[in-house]
């Protein structure tokens, strides 16, 4: 009775051994094919976004223009005195022959 309990043990485990791989290869299988769509919806999300940023960027800088105005106007005083404060070289006297 002893020797059928064992094989039936044996048999039991040999299948859930048998089963447990069948399923790991199943996991394996689907979790790289998973990973594969994965990445590339990942890619044509980041394709998608960056049109759609490049599309609504222009928009968006209009509507924070008056936001971004005054200091706007504060770079292009200063770069009008910076240019302004500069001297032109003087041309070095050309030597006669």
């Amino acid at each position: 009775m002893i020797e059928l309990f064992v094989m039936v043990l044996l048999a039991v485990g040999a299948l859930w051994f048998a089963f447990a791989l069948i399923g790991l290869v199943f996991k394996v299988t689907f979790a790289l094919v998973g990973g594969l769509f994965g990445l590339l919806a990942g890619m044509v999300g980041l394709l998608i976004g960056g049109v759609v940023l490049l599309m609504v960027a222009p928009f968006v800088l209009l509507a924070l223009l008056p936001l971004c105005l005054p200091a706007l106007l504060m770079v292009g005083l200063v770069w009008a005195i910076v240019h302004a404060a500069r001297r032109k070289p003087t041309a070095a006297p050309q030597p006669s022959h």
